[in-house]
């Protein structure tokens, strides 16, 4: 995968549907404390031609009960300024804060990028992450406070509470960064790495770091020190995710578009290749009308008891989605007609249902089954050529 990949998997895609939207009900609020009720997605537009620019300016951060009765866009003053659109990010680990991507570019900059068939990064771009408590108080957009990049992505929480780790391009180099609470003390943690970086995630103790830079998987100490490589003998390794003991790191390695995948100890030993995705080359392509780079990559995750990784894999003519224990061996959740794909799994904090997205009705929309993928239903309804991309499972809120 080149530079021009690696842009497309920071956008990481999505979109929004323009339409009518349900108020929470008296039964079903959003203060609603059941485990996993709520799921933090992405709507758009996927069918518009002329390029992934005009469908990228649809996109809206959303969220959906899981039962699929409530559905409503977030943070819609993101997106007042002609050519922004947001993206929903993940979650607070209370559950009661929402990160929602704010992107712009100018048509200028997005002509330019389409005629040479490769993005440019250094100009035309503003992106921040911001902090939307849940679901209507006031939005903080950390990462332009002392702003070190015109394009961050990537927030997550430090398990201590000192801050978040983020992902800003510097002089066009994607890089580890970590901040404090308020925004402030913004600093490199890349161990004077000088690649591209991406899958920078941390451990649940706070005291190492992982992420892939150049497509090489990197291990270092929490403040950058210390900073090792996993030789795994493979060109491509991408994406690294820490279990949720700490123990070991998910990623996938081999060829690029033919990885697998592959477990290391924390120590970035051991190498273990967990399953074999059958052919897949390990993207979804959003666009009816596809552009330069419009797939979005369809990464394994770890289940909550770190027991499951759930990924998704060729079968016959369909992309199914699966689970693989850590002795093996791999299960097919989904049994679909020829043509169908899945994308993006993701599991509920209380392990019981895994969320996923299927174009099975001939629209890319999200469902949720149970762990084992019996009785799936449908989260989103979004109406043709729109698609819902990218769910996160909202942790189990605390009581206010």
């Amino acid at each position: 995968m080149n530079r021009i990949d690696r842009r497309t998997l920071l956008l990481g895609g999505a979109g929004f549907a323009l339409g009518a939207w349900t108020s929470p009900s008296a039964a079903t609020t959003f203060e609603d404390d059941t485990a996993a009720a709520w799921i933090g997605y992405t709507e758009g537009r996927n069918d518009l031609p002329g390029g992934q620019f005009y469908n990228w300016i649809t996109n809206r951060a959303c969220v959906a009960h899981a039962d699929g009765t409530v559905r409503r866009v977030l943070a819609e003053e993101l997106t007042r300024k002609p050519n922004t659109w947001t993206q929903f990010a993940g979650w607070s680990p209370d559950g009661r804060t929402a990160i929602i991507g704010s992107f712009w570019e100018s048509p200028e900059n997005a002509a330019w990028e389409r005629e040479h068939k490769t993005f440019r990064m250094t100009e035309g771009w503003l992106a921040d992450i911001c902090l939307l408590d849940f679901p209507d108080g006031p939005i903080r957009n950390l990462t332009e406070i002392e702003r070190v990049s015109d394009y961050n992505t990537g927030l997550f929480y430090r398990p201590d509470g000192s801050g978040f780790g983020f992902t800003p391009l510097i002089q066009g180099i994607s890089k580890p960064f970590v901040m404090d609470t308020d925004g402030r003390r913004k600093r490199d943690v890349s161990g004077g790495g000088t690649g591209f970086s991406y899958g920078y995630g941390i451990s649940p103790d706070g005291k190492r770091i992982a992420y892939h830079e150049d497509y090489k998987i990197r291990i270092s100490n929490a403040d950058g020190s210390g900073k090792i490589a996993v030789d795994t003998g493979h060109p491509f390794n991408f994406a690294p995710q820490w279990s949720p003991d700490g123990e070991f790191l998910l990623f996938v390695s081999g060829q690029h578009y033919d990885c697998h995948p592959c477990i290391v100890k924390k120590d970035g030993t051991g190498l273990r290749k967990m399953a074999d995705r059958g052919g897949y080359r390990g993207v979804v392509e959003k666009l009816k009308h596809p552009d330069f780079h419009s797939e979005s990559s369809d990464i394994p995750v770890w289940s909550p008891d770190g027991r499951w990784i759930y990924f998704t894999a060729k079968v016959g003519e369909s992309i199914e989605t699966m689970r693989v224990g850590m002795q093996g061996p791999a299960e097919r959740l989904t049994e679909s007609k020829p043509g169908t794909r899945h994308y993006h799994p993701t599991v509920s904090p209380d392990g019981k249902r895994v969320l996923f997205g299927s174009d099975r009705s001939g629209t890319m929309q999200l469902y949720v089954a149970d762990a084992d993928g019996t009785n799936a239903r449908a989260v989103t309804n979004v109406p043709r050529g729109h698609m819902a991309m990218h769910g996160h499972w909202r942790p189990v809120a605390a009581k206010r």
